[in-house]
């Protein structure tokens, strides 16, 4: 597990994932040409809009595999 801190809309926090993810959320954000930080800020806006909202660790997992997921169908079309 590796912890990162990292700031949204101001403020700190401390997010612990396994280094697999890191890289899939670090691979996503270039793909976006975005940082990391703002890659987060921008799932942590869409997970606070469901009910009940999924904690941020949940939900950067989540997106990693949806990404994986996505690129898995991508390569299968290539």
């Amino acid at each position: 597990m590796r912890k990162r801190s990292i700031s949204i809309k101001g403020h700190r926090t401390s997010i612990l994932l396994e280094p697999d993810y890191w890289d899939a959320l670090e691979a996503a954000a270039a793909a976006r040409a975005q940082s990391l930080p703002t890659l987060i800020a921008d799932i942590d806006q869409a997970r606070l809009k469901q009910s009940p909202p999924p904690g941020l660790a949940s939900a950067l997992r989540v997106f990693a595999l949806a990404e994986a997921r996505q690129s898995g169908v991508r390569n299968e079309a290539d």
